[in-house]
């Protein structure tokens, strides 16, 4: 690894899977070379936490907390939206509950009345046809 101004700051031969912690104390571009003299290949999980502070006994001020603060409260907004529309669909989930089985109770009770009404129906067609056949046969037999 090497600093701002190019000088060798750490370095590392024939590591595998190996934790590397490394403080900048000093501003500028550093560079991080990795080589792989694998024949496969190999995934390097690689991660950089940047601060803010010049030095690393440099303690926190009000004006640091400033951005984070208002981070935090554009969070807290958002969440509390997020919340706010959940419990609206749970609501609305609820409703619509409700709805369906009003609904599905009505169907069965017009289901059951039509096939009442069909039952009826055949009950009173099967009487008129035999009062009408009865009628026949006896001005027929005459």
């Amino acid at each position: 690894m090497k600093g701002p101004s190019g000088e060798q700051i750490q370095d590392f031969h024939d590591k595998i899977s190996e934790k590397f912690e490394f403080v900048a104390h000093h501003k500028g571009v550093h560079r991080f070379c990795f080589t792989n003299k694998s024949h496969y290949h190999e995934t390097i999980d690689f991660d950089v936490h940047v601060g803010h502070f010049t030095f690393y006994d440099q303690h926190a001020k009000d004006e640091h907390f400033n951005p984070l603060l208002e981070q935090i409260g554009k969070l807290e907004e958002a969440f509390y939206n997020i919340q706010f529309e959940q419990h609206w669909l749970e609501a609305e989930t609820e409703r619509q509950a409700i709805v369906n089985d009003a609904m599905s109770r009505r169907a069965v009770h017009k289901a059951f009345f039509e096939s009442a009404a069909l039952i009826g129906a055949s009950v009173l067609q099967v009487y008129l046809l035999r009062r009408l056949f009865e009628r026949k046969l006896g001005f027929s037999r005459v």
